[in-house]
């Protein structure tokens, strides 16, 4: 059980190590690591269990990752959960890594699929999950998600298995920053309303600011804990760039390229912020 300041802690360094990680490469998808790292933090340092020195314990949690274009946020949180050593982030995306910059469960401890192609996770979840359920393994399985995945049809397909087969061992993490490669989530395929859709696919519903990380800690224990026999989701609102304010403000920030002095102003101006925050 951690406390809301090391949850905190924790989302800032998630943040830190995800900027170091694009300053080696300099790009990346640094808008969704910085928005979606406060639901990390309290994935791997509150919500799941976990042995960091042992990634394929078969009483694990699973944590997948659908959206792999997010790797490096999932990285950072490895590093900060201790299933990666820090001294492998300076590493990242280059040849014989264990962190490519596309995640790939053969390459990395911790990763249990090789996501990327949108609308995949949740069905592999449901099959895990069942799989879990037949075996009387009493673990979760986590589904993280993008906006975008809502575009597609195999999600739906999976929502309604999964409340067909009372799933309540299945989590799906929904990140909604309301950006896509071709522009605002909303434009290019109207979701809303989002919450009344899941739970008309007989899901236990929960929507939080993803960036409140007292409200995504309680939904995080709620979704473990509700009693119904049903599959649970939870809808996180988050901002790209938290945290950076010149990446918050960026029209497009699905994919960031900025100039090398950039990468260290971004990792200062988010020391002074955690700086602020602490002392308020």
């Amino acid at each position: 059980m951690s406390t809301l300041e090391e949850l905190r802690q924790s989302a800032y360094r998630i943040r830190r190590y995800a900027l170091r990680m694009g300053e080696v490469q300099g790009q990346g998808y640094i808008g969704q690591a910085l928005g979606y790292a406060d639901v990390l933090a309290v994935a791997y340092a509150h919500a799941m269990n976990l042995r960091p020195d042992d990634p394929r314990w078969d009483g694990r949690d699973r944590f997948l990752l659908s959206h792999g274009h997010y790797a490096i946020a999932f990285y950072a949180a490895l590093i900060e959960a201790g299933v990666i050593p820090e001294s492998e982030l300076d590493t990242y995306g280059s040849d014989d890594s264990r962190l490519p910059m596309s995640g790939m469960a053969t390459y990395t401890p911790g990763m249990e699929i090789s996501g990327g192609s949108l609308g995949q996770g949740l069905v592999i979840g449901v099959g895990m999950a069942l799989g879990l359920k037949q075996r009387n393994n009493p673990a979760f399985v986590y589904n993280s998600m993008s906006d975008g995945e809502l575009d597609e049809g195999s999600t739906w397909e999976a929502a309604m298995a999964a409340a067909h087969h009372r799933l309540d061992n299945l989590i799906c993490l929904v990140d909604i920053n309301n950006q896509q490669a071709d522009g605002p989530s909303s434009q290019v395929l109207g979701f809303e309303p989002l919450a009344d859709k899941w739970a008309a696919f007989g899901w236990y519903v929960q929507r939080v600011d993803g960036n409140d990380i007292a409200a995504v800690r309680t939904a995080f224990d709620q979704a473990r804990s509700h009693a119904g026999p049903q599959p649970r989701v939870i809808l996180c609102d988050t901002l790209m760039g938290k945290g950076v304010h010149f990446l918050e403000t960026r029209d497009k920030n699905h994919f960031i390229r900025v100039d090398p002095p950039e990468w260290q102003q971004a990792i200062a101006v988010l020391d002074q912020s955690q700086t602020a925050g602490a002392q308020a």
